[in-house]
């Protein structure tokens, strides 16, 4: 990713994601909004700059494992102080902090710059201040406890921030993507109804998720066919839960192309996913951007993402359900424009820049 350089007229950001770098070579939803961060810091007024892509992640609990990332960051931030102390940036910018993934860089240095220092997404998980994860959620309160602004995404999020009493430092920033290009006109044929799912496939929610989108289409009574984009760990499960149901789904793998994956949204006429456990939930969003009417569950996430198309838990006829009421061509055209006017207002990438050029600028008086 391409980011422009700063000049005396444009603060410069020093941009961290401990999580995933935004140059992973992996996709993931975390890549993404780290990517859609520094785009928004940039649309905002604000030049980020990459400045680690040292990985403080530790997915096991394993306490050696997290001693040698401490140590690891200790020699990053003392090479980062030495190089930003020349120019030092206007502040500090941390993607995503939590126990599996704290900041480990950012209070050093910001606090060694006398800068102020910013996170976006902090997690907290009380129950982690014990056992295996208890070092780094310490880390990762710490940090939380040391910034000058958090911007919570997720309700949840908000919940655990504000009972810890960080109410007065505590900023929405609401999920957002770039919408891109206006939505095609989608062709109302005499074929099947056109579904699509975006989804890794690995256990645990995941898998959950497909089970109960098989679980709903087994009960639909008209004719449809579903293209799943994902691959995972999980792959022959969720397979297995279509097999009732193969002759109407095509699985085409992971898709790692954007254009591709917004060309196969464009071809679709309804988003289908349950999303249980979804935490930031960039697919809705994506999807309804593209003027693609999103079907889910009514979870946290979805709730607050998807308008007006969510239905109850884990009930494959309610899911069924809403599939047919979409089937309409009228009620489906008028969910597609309002799923879009909802991201433009709402979710949008010029949105993110709006509150962050407030809230940034605000420390830097």
């Amino acid at each position: 990713m391409t980011v422009q350089t700063g000049t005396n007229a444009t603060p410069r950001v020093a941009f961290y994601s401990p999580m995933k770098s935004p140059h992973h070579p992996t996709p993931s939803g975390d890549r993404e909004i780290a990517q859609l961060t520094m785009k928004a810091l940039v649309e905002a007024g604000y030049a980020p700059e990459l400045v680690s892509e040292l990985r403080c992640l530790d997915m096991a609990g394993d306490a050696t494992a997290q001693a040698t990332l401490v140590t690891l960051a200790a020699n990053e931030a003392d090479r980062l102080l030495a190089r930003l102390s020349v120019s030092p940036p206007a502040l500090w910018f941390t993607y995503h902090c939590h126990y599996k993934a704290p900041d480990l860089l950012g209070p050093a240095v910001s606090r060694g710059l006398n800068i102020p220092y910013v996170i976006s997404e902090p997690s907290i998980s009380p129950r982690r201040r014990s056992g295996p994860w208890a070092e780094f959620a310490s880390r990762s309160d710490s940090a939380i406890t040391y910034a000058d602004r958090l911007f919570w995404i997720t309700e949840r999020d908000r919940s655990a921030l504000d009972k810890s009493g960080f109410a007065d430092k505590m900023v929405h920033l609401p999920a957002f993507t770039d919408p891109g290009s206006d939505p095609v006109s989608r062709s109302e044929g005499t074929g099947p109804l056109r579904l699509l799912t975006i989804a890794m496939m690995r256990p645990g929610d995941k898998v959950e998720s497909y089970r109960r989108l098989a679980a709903g289409l087994r009960r639909l009574q008209i004719p449809f066919h579903l293209t799943i984009v994902g691959d995972g760990s999980a792959a022959e499960v969720v397979r297995a839960y279509f097999e009732a149901v193969s002759s109407s789904v095509t699985f085409l793998g992971a898709i790692d192309d954007r254009a591709r994956l917004r060309s196969l949204m464009d071809e679709a006429d309804l988003f289908v996913w349950p999303g249980v456990g979804e935490g930031v939930g960039m697919v809705f969003l994506e999807a309804q951007a593209a003027g693609l009417p999103v079907i889910a569950e009514d979870h946290p996430t979805a709730h607050e993402l998807v308008r007006n198309t969510c239905v109850p838990a884990d009930e494959p006829g309610a899911f069924a359900m809403e599939i047919v009421r979409l089937s309409d061509p009228d009620h489906r055209a008028r969910a597609a424009e309002e799923a879009r006017r909802h991201v433009l207002r709402h979710h949008s990438l010029a949105s993110a820049a709006d509150i962050l050029r407030v809230t940034l600028a605000s420390l830097l008086r």
